[in-house]
């Protein structure tokens, strides 16, 4: 895992990517994407020999690091095997994966449809609990995000909705509960719990609650500043959905499999959702996964009556034999334990610990593998480190931040005023070690930014 100069190759692939590759999220000539030459674990390279330790776990999904020999493998054999084949028929693979997912995921989720990734398992969440319903309604939280298709960027909650926004698309957004930057006026997790569920109730009331067909929430929001619910919130939603006839979604495609310590975040929280999805994390993201695990209720809907939707790749052998080659690493190798402990035995107190010396650092939250530094100008006014939804110039304090976590030696998931600490799940405590070192040195430059 040494990696090997070679400018030249690099300065090729970066050529060809200006060139030709139109990048997401992106104004295409203000970008200058690393050109990766390989990755194993932990840790990518690029072609000058820099090796970076991953912080973002890719986006959030390679929660068993990247290039596990096991699941190389597993592609590799389904790919002699049978490459592919149509979703219509029962194939080994998929049966098997759906089989893995089904025994993990809580209550009676033991029906698996599966899609290409996060954003089309919204989209057919969405469109089972309408067709479940007949309502036309979805309530979604203002801090969420839930994928970039039609449907599933207008139930997003950030900014990145604002450009496709329909204002037509049957979404109604809510405040979720976030004690840091309450919107209630709250002083204790309580007093957030209890606010925050009136406050949806109210919603649901003024929008005429058999309009509502979902209420879709991240069961922790993830790119939207990983805001772990307060005690008894989720349970509150789930009584109110099923006062009112509604059907509720937990989005679990960044929060699944591992990275919160458990298999799925809903497992912290002792609730069942009607239907949740998930991608990422299935298969670490080798081979392009997602799907929506479905309740009995909602499966019975369409035991006589055909679910109108399906994608060409719903299920495909090479990503449904790399799901089940992840699911079994992460059983035998305690993927999920080494999330949930070195989580709670270093992670936690050493963030806890930059967060006492530094004064950007306005908040440490999360759990697992799965943290966030709210980072602030001022402890005590929390005014956020940059403007919400900053760019350009107004951005300079996080990008002069993101600079100095690169030059030593991570690479860090920032959003906003924010970053993330997220890790893949089989991360050893060395390797945190040496990231939380880093990431010490770089809040020092942010630092610099506070009053």
């Amino acid at each position: 895992m040494t990696p090997q100069p070679h400018p030249e190759v690099g300065a090729a692939v970066k050529a060809a990517d200006r060139a030709h590759v139109f990048h997401s999220w992106s104004a295409q000539e203000l970008i200058d994407p690393l050109a990766v030459a390989g990755a194993e674990g932990s840790y990518f390279w690029d072609y000058d020999g820099n090796r970076y330790l991953d912080f973002t776990s890719g986006l959030v999904y390679t929660n068993i690091g990247y290039q596990h020999p096991k699941v190389v493998a597993a592609i590799q054999e389904q790919a002699a095997k049978l490459t592919t084949f149509a979703p219509a028929f029962a194939i080994e693979a998929r049966s098997e994966a759906a089989r893995l997912i089904a025994e993990r995921t809580p209550g009676d989720l033991d029906k698996i449809f599966f899609t290409n990734g996060g954003a089309d398992a919204v989209e057919h969440a969405v469109r089972m609990a309408r067709l479940h319903t007949g309502r036309p309604k979805v309530l979604s939280a203002y801090r969420s995000y839930h994928g970039g298709t039609q449907q599933a960027v207008n139930i997003t909650g950030d900014p990145r909705r604002w450009a496709s926004d329909s204002a037509s698309a049957g979404v109604v957004h809510f405040w979720a509960p976030f004690l840091y930057r309450s919107r209630f006026y709250a002083e204790t997790e309580e007093q957030e719990t209890a606010r925050a569920l009136e406050h949806l109730e109210t919603t649901i009331a003024f929008e005429g609650p058999a309009t509502v067909a979902a209420i879709i929430l991240e069961t922790i929001p993830g790119t939207a500043g990983i805001m772990v619910p307060p005690p008894g919130y989720l349970a509150g939603v789930r009584e109110i959905c099923d006062k009112y006839g509604i059907v509720f979604v937990l989005d679990e495609v960044m929060a699944g499999f591992g990275r919160t310590g458990e298999w799925f975040a809903a497992d912290l929280f002792d609730v069942t959702p009607d239907l949740m999805t998930f991608a990422k994390g299935v298969n670490s993201g080798y081979v392009p996964l997602g799907g929506v695990a479905i309740s009995g209720a909602i499966a019975e809907t369409f035991g006589k009556r055909p679910y109108p939707g399906g994608l060409t790749y719903s299920g495909h052998p090479l990503a449904c034999a790399a799901a089940v080659a992840t699911i079994n690493v992460m059983a035998e190798e305690g993927v999920v334990d080494n999330a949930r402990h070195l989580g709670t035995a270093v992670l936690e107190p050493a963030l806890r610990e930059l967060a006492a010396r530094h004064p950007s650092v306005g908040e440490v939250r999360g759990t697992g593998m799965f943290w966030a530094l709210e980072l602030v100008r001022n402890k005590e006014t929390r005014e956020p480190l940059v403007p919400y939804n900053a760019a350009g110039a107004a951005n300079a304090p996080m990008a002069a931040f993101a600079a100095a976590a690169k030059k030593q030696g991570i690479w860090p998931f920032v959003n906003m005023n924010r970053t993330h600490v997220v890790p893949p799940c089989n991360v050893s405590e060395a390797e945190l070690k040496e990231g939380l070192a880093a990431l010490d040195v770089a809040l020092s430059v942010a630092d610099e930014h506070t009053e």
